[in-house]
């Protein structure tokens, strides 16, 4: 079950002409919402939910820095090192 808080401001907003919404400031900051950020809105239900796109993590520098443990332990690949963990 997912549990909500629900936080209720005491302010209105009205949409602009070209569909835009002044977020309050003391919002942008406890969220970290700055200029180029990116939002995602979301539909639950009846409501309108807009959150900060989460990051995506770089791992291409990661790429190819476990192929010599996974070599000497006697795996060909991660996928074959996972698929062992797991059993399969």
């Amino acid at each position: 079950m997912t549990n909500y808080v629900v936080c209720v401001i005491l302010q209105n907003m009205k949409i602009g002409e070209r569909g835009q919404v002044t977020i309050p400031k003391e919002i942008r900051n406890r969220f970290g919402l700055n200029p180029e950020t990116e939002v995602e809105f979301r539909v639950l239900k009846d409501l309108l939910v807009l959150q900060k796109k989460p990051t995506k993590l770089k791992l291409g520098k990661w790429k190819g820095r476990c192929k010599r443990t996974f070599s000497r332990l006697g795996y060909k690949s991660v996928d074959e090192f996972i698929d062992d963990v797991r059993g399969r």
